[in-house]
């Protein structure tokens, strides 16, 4: 029974999303959801691929900070877990088929905090580089990445903070996120580095 009710709200929520809100986006691909209760500011900036699964609790925020227009791009079959907060103040593009875990940060951005005379959350936001998750790639439980990229099919394990790139077909953990394993394409195997 308690799973008819969640089909039956789900099927609501989204035929309500598609109604109100599916227009207020730069793009919303096919069978794509979001779903509710979410948050999303700057959605003319934001570009959803078909078959996207965003859970509840997300907020989307692509903000103007200077003349710059900025951009979020999710691609197509990519599942985003609870409460994400993904940030964008320039660039921030995930690939096709990537996994996002429950309670993950993503962003190009981060306060400046150079005055000391004034609060950090006085100061500016400023860009810091532009954000890539490449295709297929699996980024785990609390992950938080900040002005740095997840190469394609590389695995970010929980609770790692990725503050620079980490390549290709890579397994990285850890504050500051370090790459432990790579694939070998000639063993066809994953190597401890």
């Amino acid at each position: 029974m308690i799973e008819f009710c969640q089909n039956i709200k789900s099927k609501f929520q989204k035929a309500f999303f598609l109604l109100f809100y599916k227009s207020s986006f730069s793009a919303f691909g096919l069978r794509s959801t979001l779903l509710f209760p979410f948050k999303v500011n700057g959605a003319k900036y934001i570009r959803i691929g078909k078959k996207v699964h965003i859970n509840e609790q997300a907020w989307l925020l692509s903000q103007q900070i200077d003349e710059q227009d900025p951009k979020i791009e999710i691609g197509d079959y990519t599942y985003i877990g609870r409460n994400a907060h993904i940030v964008s103040v320039r660039d921030v593009k995930i690939g096709n088929s990537v996994l996002i875990a429950d309670k993950v940060y993503i962003s190009d951005n981060l306060h400046d905090y150079q005055d000391i005379k004034v609060p950090i959350k006085s100061q500016a936001v400023v860009f810091k580089k532009s954000v890539y998750i490449g295709d297929h790639s699996w980024l785990g439980e609390n992950v938080c990445v900040i002005g740095a990229s997840v190469g394609k099919h590389s695995i970010v394990g929980a609770n790692s903070v990725v503050t620079s790139d980490i390549p290709d077909y890579s397994i990285a953990v850890g504050t500051p996120a370090k790459v432990i394993k790579q694939y070998n394409h000639q063993t066809n195997k994953w190597e401890r580095i």
